[in-house]
């Protein structure tokens, strides 16, 4: 048994590249916009993520003029500002984010009220 060069490999740690500092992992730009189901056939589409450079108020006040629709921006203390619209304006914002704003290196996440993917990621190069 001696003859014989048994090497036993390396623990693999599939996620050390996710890990590690400068992988460049988690510093792409998502924008998530969902649907919240309220009672019966409303319902409420948030979109959250865009930069915080942007002017939220000229976003949606330029939205409710676009798709007709009613919308407020709330503030939360863990996702920052969101934008509220009245109604399933989920493709409506896919569409007007990437031809008006440009968002054209930016991944759109167009999901559900209980953040199952629908489609999949959306990118409009």
């Amino acid at each position: 048994m001696s003859d014989l060069d048994l090497q036993v490999p390396a623990a693999f740690d599939p996620f050390a590249e996710a890990n590690a500092e400068n992988s460049g992992a988690g510093t792409k730009d998502y924008v998530h916009i969902r649907i919240q189901q309220r009672n019966g056939r409303k319902s409420l589409t948030t979109v959250q993520g865009l930069k915080k450079e942007f002017s939220y108020s000229k976003i949606l006040k330029d939205l409710k003029k676009e798709f007709c629709c009613n919308g407020t921006v709330v503030q939360d203390p863990e996702l920052g500002q969101v934008i509220q619209l009245q109604g399933d304006q989920r493709k409506n914002v896919s569409t007007f984010l990437v031809q008006v704003i440009a968002f054209a290196s930016v991944t759109l996440f167009i999901m559900c009220a209980l953040s199952l993917l629908i489609s999949s990621s959306f990118n409009f190069w």
